[in-house]
């Protein structure tokens, strides 16, 4: 925690409670990591272009819902956000000036652009030896693939992920979900965690560089075990799973789905009850998984046929009696509506400026230590005029020489759960 700081952290207290984090970051890695780390009690200021804001501010908005910033909004809550150009010089000076207070810098930039700007690491190290720096990209800050483009479906695609997507006899496909992103969000968060802890040991700063690929081969954990040993990758199998068997997903009488998986021979007899096939336990085509693995196509057709007798609903039934493994297919609408997710509370509501009662996801854990409050995704410049006042000392008439008269500070508006 940086001298200067007036939030003091009590016992009880979210552990970055009195941390202070400049988020140069935009779209979806970089946001997510601040979030999470917002989520952990860290005072997050993002730093927005001037008068355009992050580019998930202008993507195409969803229908009906033209004149909100949903998906902005879906991963900027727990933030402040301020304006700056930090191509003009005026604007870059308050830009380090802030990074001098702060504890934790995150930004996304393409590789060189921060040191263009004069945001670098090595820009920043000498005004706050204690900072943590923390650097996202596609590919890493060096090496061959440095200065490639990068989206979430091109590192899918580079780290292996779309190979093994979909189905044997189709095309590669990418998940419906930006999981690249996430996960090097992920990870970011957990580095400059183990960075921040570390600075409060030796107050040595640390500089940190996450790549979007190493996060996603990373993340692939066991299933890349065949490829690192051997170099055989095991291609496509639609829902299947190559090392169990039966796992797949079925359509119901009802046309809903479901995805069962007999993880072991603890559930392959309590499953065929279920399905009221019991002449299947001791079929020695069947006996143990090694020889379901062998008969997987004389397993398929039969089992496609059966969970087409019956509902979703009924199949539910029988498969939570018989304690096997399973899940309803569900879309994003069902899935929020869970009775489990709304159990935890994973859901809130927050008062949003100008959207209103609006909708967004919570810290996905439950923790006996103290949690820091849901609060609504920032209007683009809402908190220009406290942050210069709440981290850099500035007087009011700075202030308002800094924003013009035509661009007044928009105070804080709005509240959340």
């Amino acid at each position: 925690m940086q001298r200067g700081t007036t939030e003091v952290r009590q016992k009880g207290d979210p552990p970055l409670t009195g941390t202070r984090v400049l988020d140069l970051t935009q779209v979806v890695a970089g946001p997510y990591c601040t979030t999470m780390l917002a989520d952990m009690g860290a005072e997050v200021v993002k730093v927005e272009r001037l008068g355009v804001g992050d580019d998930t501010r202008r993507v195409q908005r969803y229908e009906g819902r033209e004149e909100h910033e949903d998906y902005f909004n879906a991963s900027n809550r727990c933030k402040k956000s301020i304006e700056l150009d930090l191509k003009c010089s005026a604007h870059l000076k308050v830009g380090r000036a802030l990074a001098a207070k702060a504890d934790v810098v995150v930004e996304n930039f393409a590789p060189g652009t921060a040191a263009r700007l004069g945001m670098a690491w090595s820009d920043l190290k000498p005004l706050n030896p204690k900072l943590v720096y923390c650097s996202i990209s596609g590919f890493g800050q060096d090496g061959p693939s440095r200065d490639r483009l990068a989206l979430d479906t091109m590192t899918q695609a580079v780290a292996g992920m779309m190979s093994v997507t979909g189905f044997p006899e189709g095309d590669p496909v990418i998940m419906g979900a930006p999981l690249s992103d996430v996960i090097s969000g992920m990870f970011a968060a957990y580095a400059v965690l183990g960075a921040v802890f570390n600075v409060a040991q030796d107050g040595e700063g640390q500089y940190i560089d996450v790549s979007m690929q190493d996060s996603l081969i990373a993340a692939l954990g066991p299933r890349m075990g065949e490829a690192l040993q051997v170099g055989r990758s095991s291609g496509r199998m639609g829902n299947e799973n190559p090392i169990r068997v039966p796992s797949d997903t079925y359509r119901t009488a009802d046309g809903r789905f479901i995805n069962i998986t007999v993880v072991n021979e603890r559930h392959w007899a309590p499953f065929c009850c279920a399905i009221d096939r019991e002449d299947w336990i001791d079929d020695p085509r069947f006996v143990d998984m090694s020889a379901r693995i062998r008969h997987r196509l004389e397993l398929k057709g039969p089992l496609v046929i059966r969970f087409a007798e019956q509902t979703l609903d009924e199949w539910m039934s029988r498969l939570d009696a018989a304690r096997v493994p399973y899940a309803p297919v569900n879309d994003y609408s069902q899935a929020l509506a869970d009775p489990q997710v709304h159990h935890r509370g994973l859901v809130r509501k927050v008062s949003h400026p100008r959207s209103g009662s609006i909708k967004v996801i919570g810290a996905p854990w439950i923790s006996t230590q103290g949690v820091a409050p849901v609060t609504p995704p920032p209007l683009l410049g809402q908190h220009t005029a406290d942050v210069l006042e709440s981290w850099l000392g500035w007087e009011a008439n700075a202030i308002s020489a800094f924003l013009g008269s035509d661009r007044p500070g928009v105070q804080n508006a709005g509240g959340g759960s």
